[in-house]
């Protein structure tokens, strides 16, 4: 049975990611790995037919998008405090920064749909985010606090959501949104973690995309893809890389998906919501969500959701240091990266896409 790899992109951040390298991680053209010549279709068969579901491994993340100077210095200057009536709002752009703009090692382990483990390395501390069968652990060895969810038995396999991806999760990403607009090619052989790989090339055709190109490792033996690689037009070095440091298919052992709350931990439970649909009085409109209207296909796809969904935009947009990231346009303001390019209009709508911010204002103001 082959490994769902859609299923582990985290809904909420796999946009701003994949949009997001200076690390220094084990990847190299060699022209001693010699492979078979594969044509892309066959690589592509690789990834789609890879039969990989154990695993463990280190990866390592990183993003140079090209972000304006951060205010103060950093974004460690964001978090903690209210001065000036930064607050909570400042805590979020702190967040925001840190998932654009900043690197992460994690080790990570995967048994299956029901047992997963990440264990993302700060300095001095240590973030673990559990699943095993239908419990979620979520502890922060810094705070020494863990949350606990159960969840429901038909989301028992619903894999583990976390800001740290796998290659696997990004290359999925990518790959189920090929279409004409993208040529594909079969580049240098490398060697990624130990292991030979094949090169997958992903050239947007488009004209108004910021993404030049793709390039994702394929394992030689498994077809599991070990490293992405984005880079942005007109650029050389990669703008987001993420990548295997070294990897095992291997069965991890049951014991790592054990969790036992440290001791004197302050342990919290937390229910997971539920989307069931609730019976409507006759006469009266279920509530619905807004739903985000997509304009475009492949590489040149713009996002714009409605402003009645941004209550946390228009937080973000009063707090004066986070504007101060962001550039004034007619229609309203943009945060713009390497990868990708956001536009929040003057009336709280939001318009996003890996395109000309003049794409974007076209988008927001089409009848």
């Amino acid at each position: 049975m082959s490994v769902n790899l859609k299923k582990w992109v985290p809904a909420t951040v796999a946009t701003l990611v994949v949009a997001a390298a200076a690390i220094a991680v084990p990847i190299s053209a060699n022209a001693a790995v010699s492979l078979p010549s594969k044509t892309p279709a066959q690589v592509l068969a690789m990834v789609g037919q890879t039969k990989i579901t154990a695993f463990s491994g280190t990866v390592k993340q990183t993003s140079a998008l090209g972000l304006p100077q951060l205010p103060g210095g950093s974004a460690s200057s964001f978090s903690g405090g209210s001065a000036s009536g930064a607050g909570s709002s400042s805590a979020s752009v702190a967040s925001v920064l840190s998932a654009l703009a900043g690197s992460s090692t994690a080790r990570v382990y995967v048994d299956g749909a029901t047992n997963q483990r990440i264990q993302i390395m700060d300095s001095l501390a240590e973030r673990d985010a559990i699943h095993h069968g239908s419990d979620v652990w979520l502890y922060d060895s810094k705070a020494n606090t863990v949350q606990h969810s159960v969840l429901p038995a038909k989301t028992e396999k619903t894999p583990l959501r976390t800001t740290t991806m796998t290659p696997a999760q990004v290359a999925d990403t990518l790959i189920s949104k090929l279409d004409p607009t993208t040529k594909a090619t079969v580049g240098t052989n490398l060697r990624v973690a130990g292991r030979t790989a094949y090169e997958l090339v992903l050239t947007p055709k488009a004209s108004d995309t910021l993404i030049g190109s793709v390039s994702i490792a394929v394992d030689s033996a498994t077809g599991f893809p070990l490293s992405v690689e984005a880079t942005a037009r007109g650029q050389k070095t990669p703008a987001f890389q993420v990548a295997f440091s070294d990897v095992t298919f291997a069965k991890p052992s049951a014991s790592t998906f054990a969790f036992v709350s440290p001791k004197n931990a302050k342990v919290t439970e937390k229910a997971v919501p539920t989307h069931t649909a609730h019976a409507t009085a006759p006469g009266s409109e279920a509530k619905t969500q807004p739903k985000p209207t997509v304009v475009g296909t492949g590489w040149d796809t713009v996002v714009e959701s409605p402003a009645s969904a941004n209550a946390q935009v228009v937080k973000l947009l009063a707090n004066k240091q986070f504007t101060e990231l962001t550039t004034a346009v007619t229609g309203g303001r943009v945060f713009h990266t390497s990868l990708l390019n956001v536009l929040i209009t003057n009336d709280g709508r939001v318009v996003a896409g890996s395109v000309s911010t003049e794409r974007l204002q076209a988008v927001a103001t089409a009848p």
